[in-house]
């Protein structure tokens, strides 16, 4: 039996890796009443070009913060360094007492093949947790869920050893704006060290509602045809065919394995069929 009140939390390695893929989705669950938390599992201190290390996180730290405020949910940034993270038992500890201490009914990471090492290891650090949540003698100091999460995957671009498979699909249409303003407030990444270590940093506009403009363009996914199928799926061929901007998600084979009823009580803005 799934609350009135659902419990949302998506992990990403990064500060502002959550709010590519699922800033859209915490917009929509926050305007209906729902708790969304974002948590970076790094501090962001190596993801820059010209700064670094605690004068860096403390930035990014900042920026995550007026994300959280902009899209009305909590976010939080943990202490471990960027570019080192480990898949260590410290780390999954600190995994275990978040999403329990949040009482999630939904967790979202990355999957574990990915670019970069951070993402990958943040993946397994997730699955590594995912059954753990529920073990009483594990992280003792923080009391175990009675009921495992529905457990998702962001949506990437990589295809070995296997694609993504989008199982759910959300119309952010009407909340793209939100998403950018929360993508916006990431100016050390999205202006700065992105644009650079990409070799872009020249197309960057700098006047502040052009350079949104912009980002509106860099940032969006594409709606794949295996994403337009599934939001055909889950909003009927007529409604989906003017959907112009969505976020995907994967369930994953560790967790509460829902089926559809499931899935829309737990993205609620999907509605009943």
């Amino acid at each position: 039996m799934l609350p009135a009140q659902l419990r949302v939390i998506a992990i990403g390695a990064h500060p502002d890796d959550c709010d590519l893929g699922a800033a859209g989705l915490a917009a929509k669950m926050a305007s209906l009443g729902h708790k969304v938390k974002f948590l970076a599992v790094t501090n962001g201190d190596a993801g820059h070009q010209s700064m670094g290390g605690g004068a860096l996180a403390k930035r990014r730290r900042a920026e995550a913060t007026e994300s959280g405020r902009r899209l009305g949910i909590d976010y939080e940034v943990l202490d471990n360094h960027d570019g080192e993270l480990m898949p260590t038992l410290d780390v999954r500890l600190q995994i275990i007492r978040r999403i329990r201490q949040w009482q999630a009914d939904v967790v979202i990471a990355p999957r574990i093949n990915d670019y970069h090492p951070d993402h990958r290891n943040t993946g397994i650090l997730v699955q590594d947790a995912s059954y753990m949540v529920m073990v009483p003698n594990v992280a003792p100091d923080t009391p175990p869920l009675r009921k495992n999460p529905v457990f998702l995957y962001f949506q990437d671009r990589f295809l070995k050893p296997d694609p993504f498979r989008p199982d759910i699909a959300i119309d952010i249409t009407d909340v793209v704006d939100k998403k950018l303003d929360a993508l916006d407030a990431h100016e050390s990444q999205f202006y700065e060290w992105l644009p650079w270590i990409e070799g872009y940093l020249d197309e960057v506009p700098k006047d502040k509602v052009a350079r949104k403009q912009w980002l509106r363009r860099r940032a969006s996914r594409p709606i794949t045809p295996a994403i337009r199928a599934v939001l055909e799926k889950w909003y009927g061929k007529d409604k989906a065919a003017g959907i112009q901007f969505a976020e995907s998600f994967q369930v994953s084979e560790y967790g509460t394995q829902p089926d559809e009823t499931m899935l829309r009580k737990l993205f609620p803005m999907v509605g009943a069929r």
